[in-house]
């Protein structure tokens, strides 16, 4: 069960990067470009939990996990401050 909640949470860091991404295209507002890039690093960060908790349960993936949700809330945080001065 917890294989298809992290595959899930994958998934939906994707659907919300590839709409905040298509937001961006259509109005060019430079937050959603910055949303839509920390998504992506997020769906990443998701994607090593499921590699390291399911598929390679042996290897400590965790280091990897936490630097790829740290550089998300870092280009968001660049973001909301970059859009906002």
């Amino acid at each position: 069960m917890r294989e298809v909640v992290y595959l899930l949470c994958s998934l939906t860091s994707l659907a919300c990067m590839a709409l905040l991404f298509r937001g961006f295209q259509i109005t060019r507002l430079p937050l959603l470009f910055w949303s839509s890039a920390a998504f992506l690093l997020f769906a990443s960060s998701n994607t090593l939990l499921f590699i390291d908790m399911v598929i390679i349960p042996q290897h400590d993936l965790s280091l990897f996990r936490q630097i790829t949700t740290l550089g998300g809330a870092v280009l968001l945080l660049y973001g909301l401050i970059r859009t906002n001065s």
